[in-house]
This record gives C-alpha cells, structure tokens and sequence, in this order.
C-alpha cells in the first residue's frame, strides 16, 4: 500500500511540474518585429506598455498590454510572433490572464486563404 501512495504521490508531483507557468517580463525593445509591426498596423496611436513571456507546457507567448488614452488592450502572440486574439483579464487576478476571447472590436482579422477541396 506504501508503494502505490508513493507512486500516485510521484505522479501528482510530475502532473503538477508540467501545468506549471512561467512568466517573465520582456522589454519592449525586444519583441518580435512580427508583434510590433502588427500592433502599429491594426492598433495605430495605441503604446506599447509591458510584455510579458508566457511559457506554459513548453510552449511560448507572448502577452502585450497596449494602451491609447484611457483605453487599455492586452494581446496574445506566439513565439514567431502571429496574433492570437485579444484577451479579456478576470477581475480580481491582476497579472493573470482570464478566459482568452477573441474579440470584434476593431481588429483586424488575420485569416488563413481558403482550403481547397
């Protein structure tokens, strides 16, 4: 019985190893060209205020707050720089992202051409 509590222990202990998140703040100077060139595209007179690097089960984002007067946007990138779509931040979790929406709200769509049949 010791040895099967022990091995469930050691699986929780893995499982939890690998939901983990990791966030690092990026200065902006460093951002992907792809992130910035989007954002003075789609987002003109918006600012860059922070970004920060989301690494989670291995895979990389990237999470950039924009701001324009008193409204303030956060977006989502992947590691090469694509847009994912804009986030929506759950009140009381400041830092911590919510449930990721895309959003209609002025930006422009990047969709992928038509597949053929």
């Amino acid at each position: 019985m010791k040895k099967l509590l022990s091995v469930f222990v050691f699986l929780m202990a893995v499982v939890a190893l690998n939901a983990q998140q990791t966030r690092t703040p990026v200065k902006v100077t460093d951002l992907n060209k792809a992130i910035t060139d989007n954002i003075t595209r789609d987002y003109a007179g918006y600012v860059i205020k922070n970004a920060t690097q989301i690494v989670n089960n291995g895979a990389t984002t990237f999470e950039v707050v924009i701001s324009k007067g008193t409204t303030s946007e956060t977006l989502l990138y992947d590691n090469t720089g694509k847009f994912l779509n804009k986030v929506n931040m759950t009140a009381g979790s400041p830092g911590k992202t919510g449930t990721a929406k895309k959003s209609d709200s002025g930006h422009k769509a990047h969709k992928s051409a038509p597949k053929k049949k």
